[in-house]
């Protein structure tokens, strides 16, 4: 016994055709938007803070290693900038507004602001700061669950991303450290 994949198409056209000023929002969101758009402008600021740490251990790499190191941070600040992106986007489809305001942004974020003494400490705060990410979107994953696949979807690909940033730091971290014993 075969069971239909859709409901009928008559209903989901008539309820395309109300509430059109939603957008993306349709009947079948099931998510609790406030918490969604909340916790989305949270990320928003974590990702926002992380490019700016980036840039500034971009700056102030020195020594031996820094030409590598540097790069290694100018290309995960402009992967969290592209996170930053997606998420402002996905904010607004939803009806929301990114939160940009520079006032409390490290209070809104999940990651902190660590400049760090030497390019061994920059490492280790940027590597604290992709664990906390990781954490943070996994259980925005799980929060999301099914009820908004599409944001869901988004945060997998981010959290896919900011793994790959904590093995590439734990991995020069380690390198360095070997280096600075041997």
């Amino acid at each position: 016994m075969a069971t239909e994949f859709l409901t009928d198409i008559v209903r989901i056209r008539e309820r395309a055709r109300r509430h059109m000023e939603k957008g993306a929002v349709t009947a079948g969101y099931k998510a609790d938007l406030p918490v969604v758009l909340r916790i989305l402008n949270e990320a928003l600021a974590s990702e926002i803070v992380c490019v700016l740490r980036y840039k500034r251990h971009y700056y102030m790499a020195s020594g031996i290693h820094a030409q590598a190191v540097a790069a290694e941070f100018l290309e995960h600040a402009n992967e969290e900038q592209g996170h930053a992106d997606l998420i402002a986007s996905r904010i607004t489809q939803l009806g929301g507004s990114p939160d940009f305001n520079p006032a409390g942004l490290v209070s809104r974020a999940h990651s902190e602001y660590v400049e760090g003494k030497d390019l061994l400490d920059m490492i280790r705060e940027d590597l604290v700061a992709e664990r906390v990410a990781i954490e943070s979107y996994g259980e925005m994953i799980r929060y999301v669950g099914d009820a908004d696949p599409t944001t869901r979807t988004m945060l997998e690909g981010i959290l896919a991303t900011e793994e790959e940033h904590a093995e590439d730091l734990a991995n020069l971290l380690a390198t360095l450290d070997s280096d600075a014993k041997g």
